[in-house]
């Protein structure tokens, strides 16, 4: 279970950072390949059942379910409802969606961390830091500050 879990943050890690540094000049890849990410609902789903079925530490299932929250959350905003919530910062929208992204991070980093290795842990913090600062490098300017 440890070692789907792990390979799910890794993807989850390497899909963020493709799509927040193509974000910046390449727009159009994102726009037209992004839905891609959502693939991921596919192998969590799967580790959710592996987690049940092997009476893993109920902390899996939980983290999974946040991260599938997240990818829901993600769908409805940008690819269903089309809302551009990122640029309007109504705290009704943005509230959830940064809690599970949030959330969902923090479970692949802590369940690397405490159930694998400590290694493993401290590669999915890495990539966080680096998925985070591709985030804040390429968000839409009026989200920073001058």
């Amino acid at each position: 279970m440890a070692d789907l879990f792990f390979l799910l943050g890794v993807l989850n890690n390497v899909f963020l950072i493709a799509i927040f540094v193509l974000r910046k000049r390449r727009l159009d890849l994102v726009r037209r390949f992004g839905w891609l990410y959502f693939l991921l609902a596919v192998p969590a789903i799967w580790a959710l059942v592996v987690a049940q079925r092997e009476s893993a530490p109920s902390q899996y299932s939980v983290f999974l379910l946040i991260f599938l929250a997240f990818l829901a959350i993600e769908a409805l905003y940008d690819w269903v409802l089309e809302i551009p919530f990122r640029e309007t910062m109504d705290w009704r929208l943005l509230v959830p969606y940064v809690a599970l992204y949030v959330s969902s991070n923090y479970g692949f980093i802590v369940m690397a961390w405490k159930f694998d290795s400590a290694a493993r842990g401290v590669l999915m913090l890495a990539l966080f830091a680096g998925q985070l600062a591709a985030n804040l490098a390429t968000h839409p300017p009026r989200l920073r500050r001058p």
